[in-house]
Formats: structure tokens, C-alpha cells, sequence
């Protein structure tokens, strides 16, 4: 691109003002003014940089000659197809990192007027169709073999059996429980309640059940002491006698080790669980039993109620047979064809 570096060009040709801009976004914009937690900012920063690979790998520019320029609306599609086709990710995946570059395109046109035809044009890019997904969480019997595996003479076993049972009655992301800190928990107020540092790094507080706060006493007890620093990770491993908190993948590999033994005692699990289909499944039982939406919300830390409503609020198999028992008396032992499992994966979609 000729003349990119001539000073009289507009902003939208110049590589510095690219770099300069990119950094004060991801810097600057996302965690300070927008107020964005740390994973989303390293989200953002993992999709610009796979972009600026595509444009060097695909498109031949060199990485310190990128530009605003390059990120028009035919590369930007190139982009799309090249993510879906050659790296094969799923569309979900690309239209996040896509996101990203719209993002970037958007704070750039605040900064310098030159850059908003490019912004514009990105709007107009389709982003490629998600299939609708299964709602994933644990059926009643699954999730208590979970909070209540096999096995509990270890001492990590032990821990983990208080990790989960947390994480169930908190609704908590993987992400947040592992910033848990000892301080976070108020056992002792007339309301006990654990303090959860949220996405947006904001705070939400929310009530543990009486069965949740023993498990929590006894675990302080003897992972903690009589006397428990304030500041220190809840969930903790030592490597070295040094103590240090867990990481998300950590928890995850709980989550699935339980799993497997819970498999093993003859408890069917779903394959390629995930740990934040325990905090919906927490969701959803509140749900069944009748708990209001803005009361899920708030325990989720939902900033939206539709974020809420979309995931959760929809009728479910039991939900259904019971309304259709009320409305439908004299069925009596007659076939329930809702039951169908054509029908139930209808109902169970987005």
C-alpha cells in the first residue's frame, strides 16, 4: 500500500497509529473505562493478535506495517472464512474474534474520524450462523453424587468436596472461584453470605444455605487454622510448601476426575462437561422451584435480565407434564407423546 507512511496521508495508513491505538484499547479502554475483567481483556487481545497473524500469513504484511487500512471490509470477511475454513473453529468462535476487530474499529473512529468508513463497513459483515445449542446442567440425581463423590480420605479430596459444594450454591463461574479469598466469606453474619468478585470486576453478594457454612467452617478448620490470613486463596494447592491458588483449568479436571468416579459407581454422566453447567444447573433448579427471575439475576450477576431469561426461563420436561396433567384430566394412562425424544430435544434448544 504506497504512501501509507506519508505524513499527509489520513490516519488510517499509519502502522504507528495502529499500534498506538490497539494498545491503549486492550491497555487502557477495556480495563479502566469500559471496566472489563481480565480474562475478557485477555479474550480481546488473543482475537487482535490472531488477526494481525491472518494479515501477515494470508495477507503478506509484515506485523509492524499493519494498519487500520488493512482491516477493511473485503479482509475482514477474508478473515471470517479463513478462521471458519482453515483453522476450522466453530462459528461461535469466529464471530467472537471477528468481534473483536469490530471492537477495535469502533474506538478507533472515536479517536480519529479518518477510521469510521472502516467501521461502518465492518457492520455489515454477516457474521456466520450459530446452531441453536442444548441448555446443558445436571439432572437432581446427577448433581448430588457430584457434591457427594466416592471418596474423601485424601486431604485434596476433602477440598474438593467443599470447592464443589460452593461453587453449587453460589452459582459462581470457574473464574470466580478460584479469586475466592478467605476474606470474601462472612460466616458469621446473621445472613451468612460469601462476597463474589464478578465479571466487570464488580461485586455481588450472595447467601449460603446452613449445610454449605459447615462444610466451609470445617474446611477453614484444616485447611486455614485458627488464625487464617485474610488475604489468602480459599481453594489452595502447595508446590514446595508454597502455598498458591488453583486455576480454572485445575478446577475443571476436579470436576471431571468426580465425574468419571461417579461413572464408575454407576451414576450416567454427561460427556464433555464443563464446569459452568454446575451453575446453571444451580439456575435452573431455583427456577423449577419457583424462585423469580431478578432474584436469579442478582445471584448469577446478570447485568441484563434477558442475559437470565434467555438461558433459563423456559418451560422443562416436569414443568410441562404437570400443566398438562391440570389441563388434560381425563387423559388417563394415555401415551404422553411430549415425551417423545424428538420432542424433548425441541424443547431443550435455544
Amino acid at each position: 500500500m504506497a504512501g501509507r507512511n506519508d505524513k499527509n496521508n489520513p490516519k488510517r495508513f499509519d502502522s504507528v497509529f495502529f499500534w498506538e491505538t490497539a494498545r491503549r484499547f486492550l491497555d487502557h479502554e477495556l480495563p479502566k473505562i469500559r471496566k472489563k475483567s481480565g480474562n475478557t481483556v485477555a479474550s480481546y487481545r488473543s482475537s487482535l493478535n490472531t488477526c494481525i497473524d491472518f494479515l501477515e500469513e494470508m495477507k503478506g504484511i509484515c506485523r509492524e506495517r499493519v494498519c487500520f487500512n488493512d482491516l477493511d471490509r473485503k479482509s475482514l470477511k477474508d478473515y471470517l472464512v479463513w478462521m471458519a475454513d482453515i483453522k476450522s473453529w466453530s462459528p461461535k468462535t469466529c464471530n467472537l474474534r471477528l468481534t473483536a476487530a469490530r471492537a477495535l474499529l469502533s474506538y478507533a473512529s472515536e479517536e480519529c474520524i479518518d477510521i469510521t468508513p472502516l467501521f461502518v463497513s465492518s457492520q455489515t459483515i454477516h457474521s456466520l450462523n450459530v446452531p441453536g445449542g442444548e441448555i446443558r446442567y445436571f439432572e437432581d440425581h446427577q448433581i448430588k453424587a457430584l457434591l457427594d463423590p466416592p471418596g474423601r480420605e485424601k486431604r485434596s479430596e476433602r477440598r474438593n468436596r467443599v470447592l464443589l459444594v460452593l461453587g453449587y450454591d453460589a452459582a459462581m463461574r470457574v473464574g470466580e472461584l478460584t479469586g475466592v479469598k478467605v476474606h470474601d466469606l462472612h460466616l458469621n453474619a446473621e445472613t451468612p453470605y460469601i462476597r463474589i468478585l464478578g465479571k466487570g470486576e464488580k461485586y455481588r453478594s450472595v447467601p449460603l444455605m446452613k449445610k454449605t457454612v459447615q462444610h466451609l467452617r470445617g474446611y477453614l478448620g484444616e485447611f486455614h487454622g485458627d488464625l487464617p490470613e485474610p488475604d489468602a486463596p480459599l481453594f489452595y494447592a502447595a508446590t514446595h510448601g508454597v502455598r498458591h491458588g488453583l486455576s480454572d483449568d485445575c478446577i475443571q479436571k476436579v470436576l471431571k476426575k468426580y465425574a468419571e468416579k461417579c461413572r464408575n459407581e454407576g451414576v450416567p454422566m454427561p460427556e464433555d462437561i464443563h464446569f459452568h453447567m454446575v451453575r446453571k444447573t444451580r439456575a435452573m433448579s431455583l427456577y423449577q422451584e419457583g424462585c423469580p427471575l431478578s432474584y436469579i439475576q442478582q445471584m448469577l450477576g446478570h447485568e441484563n435480565i434477558s442475559t437470565t431469561s434467555g438461558f433459563y426461563a423456559f418451560v422443562t420436561l416436569d414443568t410441562l407434564a404437570k400443566v398438562l396433567e391440570q389441563t388434560n384430566p381425563d387423559g388417563g394412562d394415555a401415551e404422553k407423546n411430549w415425551k417423545d425424544k424428538k420432542i424433548s430435544e425441541a424443547l431443550y434448544r435455544l
